[in-house]
């Protein structure tokens, strides 16, 4: 029987913390507290329901819910821009919003009165050119509670936009969406909880607004006389009415309080996706069958557009790019080489560097990212998460226009070539990493572009779901008339899925070469070491090469010109392993430790690490490493024949 679990102890605070805090929730609870003990419960609804405060309460609503209506018209353009923009005079800007929560709201009645009163700096024009009268109106009451409370739906919205990634409304727009679709199908639903949260703020102050209401527009009943207003006024006559008026009030306020509990950040109630990584497959199908069940894709026309490639990128990234129609290109190197700013820069997206692009006979480089006809897969998908699978995958395709019905048919085709398509229905919280990261590629390929930038798209996929995936995508890839571009670290899709290799280092070109070309030849000691070769770099000598941070040399049968810095490859299966000093023909002994010791399917990865060469790899069979007994700690001595060694000048 286990033992019963034990709660964590609670944490006290110190008494010093706590004593003011409990006054600082008494000095905020006390008056409220009269109001309650002070209404007359019995007259409540007699207070409530008399002309004059009926009257009140109609004008309130009216005049709170045109506040929230101009709030949201003007309000949620001035978010955005503050979050999403800069130019000069933002803090400026920004400053201004603030002003009317700090400012003293009859100081704001006068501010409003002197710009939009019958002598102001635009009453004037108001009244002669349309007509319009402020002061003492009905719309005076709108101006006034839309001046003090629209702040809270720019404030609230901001925070929320803010803390959404630019990465959704980037990856719409790859999908051929403009700005204003984007905004509405992308940016809204994202933010709406922040959204819904600044709006009952907005309309709550609007209902509770008193002094910039009675300084612009007046006291007059039936016009301009809100419930705020109407307690000013009961106080002097009737005191208990006041009571019941603003024991309303407060109802309200704590009312849009309560419903705002755990609306504040977008996604606070969403449930966790899965874990990446994993990847269930469907009830009742194995990979194998969903494999050859798939529907393939169209085999295009032969008099089908082809889209070849041509690109200048400046900036960070350096480098010219010519590919022909139908070239998947891998774009390896190590982390900070430039790969994601490459396909920015192909998007235009990022001001770190520039491309002059050209796809086909169209040159798209003044182009938005949405009429470019480039497709984006990020490194997380950034899957929608307010649409369904289905709803992600035919995102792309409604943004061209396609009808809904056929568009929703044609992602599901997607859906189903990929084996997602019995999760079409869910939504991206409830699916595990793989899943999100196939329907992120299906939105992008059923969106039919002319150039396919995939940063990553199969990393979060386990090993039986990228080889799936990778069939289904070579396959797709055959046909396709533009280029694409893969940045991948892993070297069995570089080989499988590429034409070329573009190895990139400190945003330069490295290498650009076939697979099997940079597989014999790596010249960048992060590229070997991803094929799994050991890398070393160094100064070529008359016989071999000096190691660059090692007393060592090494031996080579084909050395260079002497003085080329070159890199030396070794694979891991040319290193032989041994207890003692080993004789006869190897020309390049050293003796090290064992380091590390991992399997590797059917044989043993061994690290050895040496004081005269750089750490290396060996690759040996199980029953070599139990013959040697090797373990962590072995002292060993290593050799690698000279034939075995390939110089590459760098």
């Amino acid at each position: 029987m286990k033992p019963p679990l034990r709660r964590a102890p609670r944490r006290r605070a110190p008494l010093a913390l706590a004593v003011p805090a409990v006054l600082a929730v008494a000095f905020l609870f006390v008056p409220l507290a009269g109001i309650l003990a002070r209404t007359t419960w019995s007259d409540l609804g007699q207070h409530l329901t008399s002309p004059g405060v009926t009257d009140a309460i109609r004008l309130s609503f009216v005049v709170a819910c045109w506040a929230l209506g101009l709030s949201l018209l003007l309000g949620v353009p001035l978010a955005w821009l503050l979050a999403r923009v800069d130019f000069p005079g933002k803090a400026l800007v920004r400053s201004l919003v603030l002003l009317p929560m700090v400012l003293p709201p009859t100081v704001g009645g006068v501010a409003l009165l002197l710009g939009f009163g019958r002598r102001g700096l635009l009453g004037g024009v108001l009244e002669d050119w349309f007509g319009i009268q402020l002061p003492f109106h009905t719309s005076g009451a709108v101006v006034a509670a839309t001046f003090v409370s629209m702040p809270f739906l720019v404030i609230s919205l901001e925070g929320a936009l803010a803390g959404l990634h630019a990465r959704y409304e980037e990856t719409a727009a790859s999908l051929g969406a403009g700005p204003f679709r984007v905004f509405c199908t992308v940016t809204l639903p994202m933010v709406a909880p922040g959204l819904a949260a600044g709006a009952a703020l907005t309309w709550a102050r609007a209902l509770g607004e008193f002094g910039a209401t009675i300084t612009f527009a007046g006291n007059l009943p039936g016009v301009t006389q809100t419930l705020p207003l109407q307690v000013y006024l009961l106080l002097q006559d009737s005191p208990e009415a006041a009571t019941s008026v603003s024991l309303l009030l407060l109802a309200v306020a704590m009312a849009v309080l309560v419903a705002l509990r755990g609306r504040w950040s977008v996604g606070a109630t969403a449930k966790a996706p899965a874990a990446a990584g994993t990847d269930a497959p469907p009830a009742g199908a194995s990979a194998e069958a969903r494999e050859h069940g798939e529907a393939l894709p169209e085999e295009p026309p032969a008099d089908a557009p082809a889209w070849p490639l041509h690109a200048d990128v400046t900036g960070f990234t350096r480098l010219t790019l010519d590919a022909g129609p139908g070239t998947t290109i891998a774009v390896v190197g190590p982390n900070g080489a430039g790969k994601t700013t490459l396909l920015r820069a192909l998007l235009g997206l990022t001001p770190r560097a520039h491309a002059a692009l050209a796809l086909g006979a169209d040159d798209v480089t003044a182009l938005p990212p949405h009429r470019r006809g480039v497709a984006w897969v990020p490194q997380d998908g950034a899957l929608f998460p307010h649409l369904t699978a289905l709803g992600n995958t035919a995102y792309g395709l409604r943004a061209r226009g396609v009808p809904r019905a056929e568009a929703r048919r044609s992602a599901q085709q997607w859906l189903d070539r990929l084996g997602v398509g019995h999760l079409a229905h869910r939504r991206p919280a409830g699916l595990s990493g793989g899943q999100a990261g196939r329907v992120a590629l299906a939105r992008a390929l059923a969106a039919g572009p002319r150039l396919l930038l995939l940063d990553e798209p199969l990393a979060a996929l386990d090993q039986t779901t990228r080889a799936h995936v990778r069939h289904t995508l070579r396959r797709h890839l055959a046909g396709f008339r533009g280029v694409c571009l893969l940045v991948t670290h892993d070297p069995v899709e570089a080989v499988s899925l590429a034409d070329r290799v573009l190895v990139l280092q400190d945003g330069r070109t490295l290498q650009d070469a076939a697979p099997a070309e940079v597989s014999r030849h790596p010249r960048s000691p992060w590229v070997a070491r991803m094929l799994g070769r050991n890398a070393w770099p160094g100064t070529a000598t008359s016989d071999g090469l000096a190691l660059a941070d090692r007393p060592g040399r090494l031996t080579a049968a084909e050395p260079l010109e002497k003085g080329t810095e070159a890199l030396a490859i070794v694979g891991p299966e040319a290193v032989s392993v041994h207890r003692t000093r080993p004789g006869g023909s190897p020309r390049n002994v050293w003796p090290g430790r064992v380091r590390e010791l991992t399997a590797a399917g059917s044989r043993l990865r061994v690290l050895v690490g040496s004081p005269e060469v750089p750490d290396l790899v060996a690759e040996i069979t199980h029953q070599a490493a139990a013959e040697l007994d090797l373990r962590d700690g072995t002292d060993v001595w290593i050799s690698v024949k000279a034939t075995e060694v390939t110089l590459v000048p760098v």
